[in-house]
């Protein structure tokens, strides 16, 4: 009968078909009967990892790569006054709650917390005995650099610095000397930036720490990675700094308004914005002047004279009593010209008008002379800076009660014009309105309703709730239904096969089943059922219910069974 009933490829071979296995463990009572209920404690699990993830806040790291000592003294000072930390060992970080992050920074900041490494050239004081130069020098080269980073934190816009030295040996050579150098990392306070003073300030700082180190060999650069000191070729370029000067030059006239019309309208009855176009163009120009007379650059010659008159000899001997005594008084005598070879005055003995005298003795002179032009070099050099147009906007708040006057608003346009330094040759405009202010009442009510802190909190739990109840009425509800169901139907089957005393088929197996109104339903019963039968008591049934169903089919499989057991 089996071999009658079961089709030649019932057996499949072993793996062969691992979905029809897997359905075929599936389909078994036990698994069927633990389904459910795995189920449910899954999703009760999933809903539970829900909550967790959404009820907690998000966490945000405090500190990362601390040491065991600074890590326990953080937690303790932080359980103490009641803020939860977390220590995550395999990223070595300790995360408090986004909420709690800058009361957690502050009240660690006030007790010193963390302990950073030992300060400075305190940490050659930790050098064992018997260590190598290198080893000491590298020491040296690490208190160094600490000593500094320390020194660099002390500014306020600072939060942490790290600063690495390169300093190469000392040689022999002159010419294998390489200048030591130096590059500073910066991590500055959120919205904060350096000044180009505080920058500069900071590199001649490392510069001064260091022998032989020069201010162009310190590079700095902050921790979003741009590039702070400029030294050598990499400054600034035109357009920066023309944007720079007109920026400063703004803001001077910008807070020269704000001085003058706060006492006057009140802080925040106004507002002031000013357009400077400032001239930047460097002008140069270079004049030179010649004079018409010209100088005289060089003089060369030679001339002749008579002798002395009336055989006279020129003074001499030796210095005495009659040398010391007064000359006698001098007698004016007419300058007589000099008398050349043919009896003619000598050229160049002519006296001149306003000069001096001809000398008498003098009868020829030759001279060569050069003269040159005068010559004047002006330079004059124009800085930039200059404003070649400005334009100034301010707008009043109108009062609540009554309208400003136009004698009034033209009197704080004169003021205004006086501040900035009108010039209307320049063509500059001022202009001043009176209007009311939008969304005034709203900005004096304070923040919105959706901006508190505790929004967020309370979308998280009520997120996780409804999610928690999701779980519960769309997928813990319909299974319990479930397996109520099917334990209600098994207990009723069970009743039905007890309660038949004429050997009819018993249960659900058999293909009856009981409706609500007391009638027996049957389900036909065929092939497929019989092989889907896995126990003996369900193959028995199906026989039974495929028995009734197909009474033919069971009577020639009952007579090939006959005949076979005849042969």
């Amino acid at each position: 009968m089996a071999n009658a009933l079961t089709p030649a490829s019932a057996i499949p071979e072993r793996f062969a078909n691992p979905l029809r296995q897997i359905q075929g463990m599936l389909a078994q009572p036990a698994v069927r009967r633990a389904g459910p209920m795995a189920l449910l404690i899954g999703l009760i699990g999933a809903a539970a990892l829900a909550w967790s993830l959404l009820s907690s806040p998000p966490q945000k790291t405090l500190f990362a790569g601390l040491a065991d000592a600074d890590k326990a003294a953080v937690t303790s000072a932080l359980t103490a006054a009641g803020i939860k930390s977390r220590v995550d060992t395999g990223t070595d970080t300790v995360t408090v709650a986004e909420d709690d992050y800058a009361r957690a920074r502050m009240l660690l900041a006030g007790q010193g917390l963390p302990k950073t490494a030992p300060a400075g050239y305190a940490i050659l004081d930790q050098l064992p005995m018997g260590v190598s130069r290198a080893v000491e020098g590298e020491r040296l080269r690490q208190a160094r650099e600490t000593e500094l980073a320390r020194s660099i934190q002390e500014i306020d816009t600072v939060v942490e610095a790290r600063v690495h030295l390169a300093t190469p040996e000392a040689s022999a050579f002159v010419r294998d000397n390489a200048a030591p150098s130096a590059s500073v990392v910066l991590k500055l306070q959120p919205g904060r930036s350096l000044s180009d003073a505080q920058v500069a300030s900071i590199v001649n700082l490392v510069a001064s720490s260091v022998p032989g180190m020069k201010p162009d060999n310190v590079t700095v650069v902050d921790q979003m990675g741009g590039l702070l000191s400029k030294s050598g070729g990499q400054g600034d370029n035109g357009s920066e700094q023309r944007l720079r000067v007109q920026r400063q030059i703004e803001d001077k006239y910008r807070q020269q308004l704000i001085q003058l019309l706060t006492p006057l309208v009140g802080a925040g009855n106004f507002t002031a914005e000013v357009q400077a176009d400032v001239n930047l163009d460097e002008m140069q120009a270079t004049r030179e002047t010649y004079d018409k007379q010209g100088t005289l650059r060089a003089e060369a010659g030679n001339w002749t004279g008579n002798q002395a008159p009336n055989g006279s000899q020129p003074p001499g001997g030796i210095p005495g009593a009659l040398s010391n005594t007064p000359p006698p008084a001098s007698q004016l005598q007419k300058p007589q010209p000099a008398v050349g070879a043919s009896g003619q005055p000598a050229p160049g003995a002519s006296p001149v008008a306003g000069g001096p005298a001809p000398d008498a003795n003098k009868q020829s002179d030759q001279f060569q002379r050069a003269y040159d032009l005068g010559k004047e070099v002006s330079v004059t050099r124009a800085a930039p800076g200059g404003i070649k147009r400005l334009s100034v906007a301010v707008l009043l708040r109108e009062p609540e009660k009554g309208r400003r006057t136009a004698m009034e608003v033209n009197q704080i346009t004169d003021l205004v014009k006086s501040a900035v330094g009108y010039d209307a040759a320049r063509q500059d405009n001022v202009t001043v309105i009176s209007k009311k202010f939008a969304d005034a009442s709203a900005a004096a009510s304070g923040p919105k309703w959706y901006d508190n802190s505790w929004l967020p909190m309370l979308a998280r739990n009520l997120t996780a709730i409804v999610i928690a109840l999701l779980v519960l009425l769309l997928g813990v509800r319909p299974l319990l239904k479930a397996m109520l169901k099917k334990r209600a139907d098994a207990e009723s089957g069970a009743k039905g096969a007890l309660a038949g005393p004429d050997g009819a088929p018993m249960g659900s197996a058999s293909g009856e089943s009981e409706s609500e109104d007391g009638i027996r339903v049957t389900d036909p019963v065929g092939i497929e059922d019989l092989e889907e039968a896995r126990g003996y008591e369900q193959r028995v049934h199906a026989v039974r219910g495929f028995t009734r169903d197909n009474p033919a089919r069971a009577a020639l499989a009952v007579r090939d069974m006959m005949g076979a057991e005849a042969k």
